[in-house]
């Protein structure tokens, strides 16, 4: 559940007449003021959603929904408001729609209701429809409410260029410093490819843009892990790296660490990096009781570290995000629970920090939710990986918001994946902009059977094209020198 800063309060109420809700001072509005607030009941319902006393229940399926009207007098920033219950107890978390497009998720944990916000949306004046539909699952709605936001704070985005390891690479530190002097005031593209600088990906959107290769290049340490490579696998994403990093280019890792060997289901080896497809249980092997698999954790982060120190011997900085989407659970490094999570990720940080001297590491955290923090000392950026369907553009500003509840300090808040490229008169007119993005590779980009042409599914190419154009963003050649600062 989103945890509020100091300055997005509960003081922050609606004006609700006739229906219409409109923007005041927060100096005239009273502690009386209540939100505008839409019964779940007097909503307009699909699929198996139906109206149970003072609430709307079901929202088993795809299709399942309810929706209301609302008819906004100002334009501005608002919070909604979910009240809201799991039917069975367990966390459920289905999106909210503005108008038929995903603007967040909000998660009911227990039976009991309880309040969940999405902070920080944009309404322009007039009617618009507000849906909760279906994702994870079987709830009840008992309503939603409106209130005008608070303003962002004026230094949402002066991030101390000060890097988490005290004696960083000349080349880490000058790319914190070009992304901390980017920050609030551009936004720098990126695309996962695993092909490398010339791979399909980069290829389409070349051809979409007329000649733009993104920022940052997204690859994956998936190929270096022994038991990947215990079944011939050859990984080419840090000679890719060292290419586009001496093109002018950024390099950001993630790792898709598959299982040891001994824990794999022999039919689905090479997708042991999923919980389902692995006994590797993440909780025994911290707690002592698997010395094996605790001997073979290290043995793959050691191996991780030797690719890791060829990018470092290279002068190549790595915006470094392993364990990613830990609090989803669907990685068997998040399927024993946030305590176990953070044990692992400190010991990742210790041995490739302080054993392996790994400081060309700029260490991104994509834990999704707050009680997976690790803390402010082993984690420089924050990411999120966000994908809201098809053709959505807008900021997922809610989403943004909700990082800054992960901690108290300032951290540079990034898109570490996602699947729509997003609008960037959204960002910048809603104040939430994202330090870079980098989008997942595949259908994300591409049309299939199609060689290197774009794909609209989730993008289209005007959108792709408006964003590569917009002087706003970055593209690699408009990154500077950061190999000797000049």
């Amino acid at each position: 559940m989103y945890r509020k800063r100091p300055w997005i309060r509960a003081v922050c109420r609606a004006l609700a007449l006739a229906g219409c809700i409109a923007l005041m001072p927060l100096s005239a509005l009273s502690d009386e003021t209540a939100p505008l607030r839409l019964e779940a009941e007097e909503g307009e319902m699909s699929g198996s959603v139906k109206a149970v006393q003072t609430w709307a229940e079901g929202f088993r399926a795809a299709g399942d929904s309810v929706a209301m009207k609302i008819t906004i007098c100002d334009e501005g920033m608002y919070d909604i408001t979910a009240i809201l219950a799991s039917m069975d107890g367990s966390h459920k978390e289905n999106p909210v729609l503005l108008d038929g497009e995903n603007i967040g998720s909000v998660i009911a944990e227990g039976k009991d209701f309880i309040r969940s916000s999405l902070p920080h949306v944009y309404l322009t004046a007039g009617e618009h429809t507000l849906s909760l539909g279906t994702s994870w699952g079987w709830i009840k709605l008992d309503a939603l409410e409106l209130a005008p936001a608070e303003p962002l704070p004026e230094d949402l985005y002066d991030v101390e260029p000060v890097l988490v390891n005290p004696d960083p690479t000349p080349e880490a530190q000058r790319l914190f410093n070009w992304l901390c002097e980017c920050y609030g005031k551009k936004i720098i593209t990126g695309q996962y490819c695993d092909g490398g600088m010339y791979g399909l990906e980069n290829q389409a959107i070349w051809r979409a843009t007329g000649g733009a290769y993104p920022a940052i290049l997204g690859l994956d340490m998936i190929e270096y892990t022994p038991s990947r490579v215990e079944h011939g696998a050859q990984g080419k994403s840090v000679d890719q790296a060292i290419e586009y990093w001496d093109k002018g280019g950024i390099v950001t890792f993630c790792w898709h660490w598959n299982a040891p060997g001994p824990y794999l289901q022999a039919h689905r080896w090479y997708s042991g990096f999923y919980t389902q497809y692995t006994s590797f249980d993440l909780g025994k092997v911290m707690s002592g009781e698997d010395q094996v698999g605790y001997d073979l954790l290290i043995r793959d982060i050691d191996a991780i570290a030797a690719q890791l120190k060829r990018l470092k011997d290279a002068g190549v900085p790595v915006l470094w995000r392993p364990l990613h989407e830990a609090s989803g659970g669907w990685f068997w490094w998040g399927a024993s629970g946030p305590e176990n999570y953070k044990k692992l990720w400190n010991l990742l940080y210790d041995r490739l920090t302080n054993l392996h001297g790994l400081n060309n590491l700029i260490w991104i955290w994509n834990g999704q939710k707050a009680d997976w923090y690790p803390g402010d000392a082993t984690v420089d950026i924050i990411g999120e990986d966000i994908y809201p369907g098809e053709r959505v553009y807008n900021s997922q500003s809610a989403k943004f918001i909700e990082c800054l509840g992960y901690t108290d300090a300032r951290k540079m808040i990034i898109l570490s994946e996602n699947g729509c490229v997003p609008d960037p008169d959204l960002l910048f007119r809603d104040g939430t902009v994202w330090g870079s993005y980098c989008t997942w590779g595949g259908d994300f980009v591409l049309k299939s059977n199609k060689f290197n042409k774009p794909s609209e599914q989730y993008t289209e190419v005007w959108l792709l094209k408006k964003m590569y154009d917009d002087e706003r963003s970055v593209t690699r050649a408009d990154i500077p020198d950061l190999k000797s600062g000049e």
